[in-house]
């Protein structure tokens, strides 16, 4: 039986440089990338914040935040147009800032 150790017989003869660039490289396989949406959906997508904002319901909100898609669930708390984010309120409490740019899908809490 071949008792292979895989990368640990190789990271004796790579500088610390490489070993940090491989690692790097390793994580980047992770990150997702944004996606596009078309004119119809963003249509959608305003109606239903327009209306979760008059009727103070909650949300599902989808969106892309340090290379990957994150879910915030809560109440919009404030609309600031001259930034163009979303002050979101979660069910802990905390604020989140979403940026309209950022939303890729925004959908009403079924009750």
């Amino acid at each position: 039986m071949i008792r292979d150790r895989g990368k640990m017989k190789w990271t004796s003869m790579m500088l610390p440089e490489h070993v940090k660039l491989l690692r790097d490289w390793a994580k980047e396989d992770e990150y997702e990338k944004a996606r596009e949406i078309d004119e119809q959906y963003l249509e959608v997508m305003n109606e239903t914040i327009s209306e979760a904002m008059e009727f103070g319901k909650d949300l599902m909100i989808t969106h892309y935040h340090n290379r990957k898609y994150e879910l915030v669930i809560g109440n919009i708390h404030y609309w600031d147009d001259l930034n163009g984010k979303l002050h979101v309120v979660d069910q802990f409490g905390e604020v989140h800032r979403i940026s309209l740019s950022s939303i890729s899908d925004v959908r009403l809490m079924d009750e």
